[in-house]
């Protein structure tokens, strides 16, 4: 079965703005960021996470630990971080459709924390607030069936991941799975969705800003429990992901490359003829002074030639 849930045109709209956000990312190279980049963004990401989670350790404290560095804190909290540093060092590792991979990364995830960690429930669980019930999962009974019907939907349907991720997100928070962790699962299995078509998610820490809208986040699920179906999260996520990419190209990341990086990739893009402008609209945050400069050594590594002065130069891809 299918599970429930409608395309709207807010839906489309947003769909439409992360595509053209994640080609912008693509073009103008930002994908092929820093290692230091790379390890930031998983520090935000462990960090956001497990806050929503009650965890009470800083990024500060999450990159010692990352470093092998003594920290002080609640051990449970610093075993939370160093499962999930885990986890997302091996992200790449994971495959999006697995049942047997994503048991896998629970494993690690909750190794420590709970007893029997890696396998699905074999009671029943509910979420409270307060005194009051806010949702309870289906019979352990039908996890295992109900988490095989959600992973054939991941493998067999046409549905693009964008939407996958979200439906996934949505439908594992409610069948709830597991006794604990199923919230840190349900974010990390989203980013693993998208990351299989899209690489730039792998860079992208959109947790932070889940962490930030986070009564948003309980409300929006809590809308879903009571519809029947996952279209109001959908709108949320894909609002989430669609401000994280706005945020990743405000902070352009080329500003970090080198100038032989931009004209390497400049180079790979195969444009025959081209202004400075037109390598200006590839890196958004280069002067024109860097810009000439680059391009001057460009021509003196034998990658362009121009013809024209100042304004009116054109250049012209030289091919091996």
């Amino acid at each position: 079965m299918k599970p429930p849930y409608e395309i709207n045109s807010k839906i489309l709209e947003l769909i439409t703005s992360i595509s053209e956000k994640i080609g912008e990312v693509n073009a103008s190279f930002l994908v092929k960021s820093s290692p230091d980049l790379r390890k930031q963004n998983q520090i935000k990401t462990i960090h956001s996470s497990l806050q929503i989670e009650g965890n009470t350790l800083s990024e500060q404290q999450i990159t010692a630990i990352l470093e092998n560095k003594r920290v002080i804190g609640p051990s449970k909290d610093i075993k939370e971080v160093q499962n999930a540093i885990k986890v997302y060092a091996s992200i790449e590792d994971y495959s999006f459709d697995s049942i047997k991979s994503f048991l896998k990364a629970h494993k690690t995830l909750m190794d420590g924390l709970i007893d029997h960690p890696g396998t699905f429930r074999k009671e029943g669980v509910g979420i409270v607030k307060g005194s009051k019930v806010e949702h309870l999962a289906p019979p352990a009974a039908n996890v295992q069936y109900l988490m095989k019907n959600l992973f054939d939907y991941l493998k067999n349907d046409n549905e693009i991941p964008l939407i996958k991720s979200c439906v996934f997100h949505y439908e594992m928070e409610f069948i709830h799975p597991f006794t604990d962790g199923n919230g840190r699962m349900g974010r990390l299995w989203q980013t693993i969705i998208l990351m299989s078509k899209y690489p730039v998610f792998q860079y992208l820490p959109f947790e932070t800003l889940i962490s930030k809208s986070q009564e948003d986040y309980y409300k929006v699920l809590s809308i879903c429990d009571k519809t029947g179906k996952s279209t109001v999260f959908i709108e949320f996520m894909l609002s989430v992901v669609n401000d994280a990419l706005t945020e990743l190209i405000g902070n352009s990341i080329s500003v970090n490359m080198t100038a032989e990086d931009r004209l390497q990739h400049f180079h790979s893009l195969n444009m025959d003829s081209f202004t400075r402008k037109d390598y200006m609209q590839v890196f958004r945050h280069l002067s024109s002074a860097s810009a000439s400069r680059d391009l001057k050594t460009g021509i003196e590594k034998g990658l362009f030639s121009k013809s024209g002065d100042k304004n009116l130069t054109t250049y012209y891809l030289k091919k091996e």
